[in-house]
């Protein structure tokens, strides 16, 4: 190899090593790449938040629901994740109760704090 291709070599191997990086910093940073970790992570949550919605409006529709809003809230704070497992809304079709959901439904339904 002479002396000239050598150098064209090794700055053309830099020149895309260096424009790689800079295309994943720009990438990442800006461009809304995302790791797959990351992906399932806001696609967990926002399972998790549909989840909860439907919980809610199973529990609004409820047969007796000034009774069952009554009750809930009359619940402890703590106790109302369980007082929405045990009413079965958060529970769907060929599953068993999620804690999760009914842990944010009842922050759903507890309203802001």
């Amino acid at each position: 190899m002479t002396a000239a291709t050598d150098t064209k070599v090794t700055y053309g191997f830099w020149g895309a090593a260096v424009g790689a990086a800079i295309a994943m910093i720009v990438g990442f940073a800006w461009g809304g790449w995302t790791t797959s970790g990351t992906t399932q992570k806001i696609t967990d949550e926002a399972v998790l938040t549909s989840r909860a919605a439907i919980c809610v409006a199973q529990f609004m529709s409820s047969a007796n629901h000034k009774t069952t809003i009554k009750a809930f809230q009359d619940a402890d704070s703590y106790q109302r994740a369980e007082f929405i497992e045990k009413g079965g809304w958060a529970t769907f079709p060929g599953s068993t109760p999620n804690r999760m959901v009914a842990e944010a439904c009842a922050k759903i339904l507890s309203g802001p704090k």
